[in-house]
This record gives structure tokens, C-alpha cells and sequence, in this order.
């Protein structure tokens, strides 16, 4: 039966010492992993935290939590696990301040989703940002259609940040709100401008049907342009 207080298994759990040298290994290489694993999932994944400062919040959790609940975890191989993870974070914070392309790697860059009140197709390929959830941001902005964007950017940090036209210059653009956006359709009921419901371009289209030269893609939506309640 054990007895609280055994001080070789609260130090070390009966572990040589050389086994520290192993838990340096291990530390590293979760630290490695996390990091990877978190920038792998996104931007969104990690709202208003950057990759790496996540990767220092779950690694410095787990190292905590374990000498603090389980018995066979001794306290010295987490302190030795803290040790490292410290070292790693100055070292990796020491190296994106010195090297551009290391930076870029471990935080990501800022994608420009939305240019002149029209989708990025290509950058927002290259995101996990779904359309529903990007037309969200946009809405809790008092945003009501593309015509009132200039550009938005997805920054490292996952937050959107938008940047108005003038009100002088809001041009007619794609409805975000769900119930103007839904009533997409390939069929054009009447002669107008129409906006594309896949990248926002708009054209001057007769009714009938239609193909955006942009996106190639067939489903339209009646263009409004409206100017951006302060």
C-alpha cells in the first residue's frame, strides 16, 4: 500500500534520472507536433489566439495538469517538461523575429477574401472559412451586401477585418442577408443587375439564364445596394 509523501515517487515515480533527458525528447517533440496540428487546422480553429501561443497554453495545461491529479506523474519530469516548453517558446519567439519566412510558417499571413465588394476565389480556396460563416462575420458588422466592401482580410489571428467604401462610392452588390441570398436561382426572372451567389460578381443580365465570366458558375441573385448603417 502506498503512503502519501513518499518523496522518491513524488519527485521522480521511482524513474532514474536519466530519464529526464527522454522527457526533453518527448516535450520537444509534442511541442513540435501541437504546433504543426494547430496550424494544419486553420485559422478559425484558434480564434483570437495565434497558433503558437495555443500550442504554449495546451502544452503548459497538460504539464500541469498531470503531476496534479495522477500519482505515477512525478513532480520533477514536469517541472523538467515546463523547463523545456519555455525554452522552446523564447527560442521559437527569439526566431520569427529574426526570419520572415519562419514567422509566416508558424503564425500564417493575412488573405484578402474580399477586393473591390467581390470574393478572392483563390484565397478563400486556400482557407477552412466556409461561406455561411464568413456572410456572419460580415452580418455582425451591419454589413447587407458586398457593394458596401472595399476589402476584408483574414488575419493570423482568425478575426475578419473590413474596410468600407465611402458611402459615396457603395455600388450595388451580393445580399448577405438569408433571406435576400436564398432566393439564388439559375433562372433570371426579370431584366437587371444581378449578383453572383458564389464570388459576388455583378453583371447587367436580361432575363433568362446566365454564366458568370468570372466563376463560371450559374446561380444568381438580384443585386441591392443599400448604404452601411453607423
Amino acid at each position: 500500500m502506498k503512503e502519501i509523501f513518499e518523496w522518491e515517487r513524488f519527485l521522480m515515480n521511482e524513474l532514474p534520472f536519466k530519464f529526464l533527458a527522454e522527457v526533453v525528447v518527448r516535450s520537444t517533440i509534442m511541442f513540435v507536433f501541437l504546433l504543426i496540428a494547430l496550424r494544419v487546422t486553420g485559422k478559425r480553429g484558434v480564434r483570437q489566439l495565434s497558433v503558437f501561443e495555443t500550442v504554449i497554453i495546451i502544452a503548459l495545461g497538460s504539464a500541469a495538469g498531470d503531476p496534479m491529479f495522477y500519482e505515477d506523474v512525478g513532480i520533477i519530469p514536469a517541472l523538467v517538461v515546463f523547463t523545456t516548453i519555455i525554452v522552446l517558446y523564447r527560442f521559437v519567439t527569439w526566431l520569427t523575429g529574426k526570419n520572415a519566412w519562419f514567422e509566416k510558417l508558424i503564425e500564417g499571413k493575412t488573405v484578402c477574401l474580399v477586393h473591390e465588394g467581390r470574393f478572392s476565389i483563390s484565397a478563400f480556396k486556400k482557407e477552412t472559412l466556409a461561406q455561411d460563416e464568413f456572410f456572419s462575420e460580415l452580418r455582425i458588422k451591419s454589413i447587407e451586401h458586398l457593394g458596401q466592401v472595399r476589402s476584408a482580410y483574414l488575419e493570423p489571428s482568425g478575426e475578419v477585418s473590413v474596410y468600407f467604401y465611402r458611402d459615396e462610392d457603395v455600388k450595388y452588390g451580393l445580399p448577405l442577408l438569408p433571406d435576400l441570398y436564398h432566393t439564388k436561382s439559375k433562372k433570371i426572372f426579370k431584366d437587371g443587375l444581378h449578383a453572383c451567389a458564389f464570388c459576388g460578381n455583378v453583371e447587367e443580365l436580361p432575363a433568362g439564364t446566365a454564366v458568370c465570366p468570372v466563376c463560371k458558375r450559374e446561380e444568381w441573385v438580384a443585386a441591392i445596394k443599400t448604404l452601411r448603417l453607423s
